[in-house]
């Protein structure tokens, strides 16, 4: 467990690394495609990566960096946070301060998909009306499908429904995240992809738009 003064150290000499990597014109087309950061050094991911494996994870550093309002700070908070002392309450208040997609994926792949509590927490995180609360749950479970595929027959009802009707939301990324997951699920087994074929199957010439592509999505995915 590190000192205060180590943690400020460790900060001000990652920040120095940062900045020298910084990469301005990758920054900028981060900006073009709507990714706003208060400061994005424009650090490609595998640099980023290499920087948190000259260090230990630390729950100290992890929480300093992910206080930090820089994309690579938060990035590299994710890598460096150790899953044993990060609490389900220190995971809501994460989730909730999440602003883009970049940040959602990345927090799900190099955290939320490892934490022991993982399936309960993005259970509650895809019945919340927050846009990137829930789509850190559709992703937190993608993951956790393509690891385990399966799931007890109630959850699994319960996401299917939940996943259906995020499949309408205003969300683009919602929405991904949802179609993500039903897929991970179809790809299980051919039980679990004729359950969601019987799910969609009056939707094919429905007046919502949104059924119609949840529709077609399922299709395309039956026939991989």
């Amino acid at each position: 467990m590190g000192t205060l003064m180590d943690v400020k150290e460790q900060l001000r000499d990652i920040k120095t690394q940062l900045r020298l990597f910084m990469n301005g014109a990758v920054s900028q087309s981060m900006r073009d495609k709507g990714l706003v950061y208060k400061l994005n050094f424009g650090v490609e991911l595998p640099r980023i990566k290499e920087i948190a494996g000259r260090y230990e994870k630390s729950h100290e550093l992890a929480q300093a960096l992910w206080k930090e309002d820089i994309r690579e700070c938060k990035i590299l908070a994710a890598m460096l946070q150790p899953v044993d002392t990060f609490y389900p309450e220190i995971a809501d208040i994460w989730v909730e301060d999440i602003r883009n997609i970049e940040i959602a994926e990345l927090t799900c792949m190099n955290l939320f998909q490892y934490l022991p509590y993982a399936p309960a927490k993005s259970f509650h995180w895809i019945a919340d009306e927050r846009e990137y609360v829930q789509t850190c749950g559709f992703l937190t479970i993608a993951r956790l499908l393509a690891k385990k595929g399966d799931m007890p027959e109630r959850a699994a009802g319960e996401l299917l429904d939940q996943a259906v009707c995020a499949a309408h939301s205003e969300s683009y990324h919602v929405r991904n995240a949802a179609f993500l997951v039903i897929r991970k699920y179809m790809g299980h087994s051919e039980s679990h992809a004729f359950r969601v074929c019987r799910l969609v199957e009056g939707m094919e010439n429905s007046d919502v738009e949104a059924e119609r592509m949840l529709y077609n999505m399922v299709k395309e995915a039956s026939l991989l």
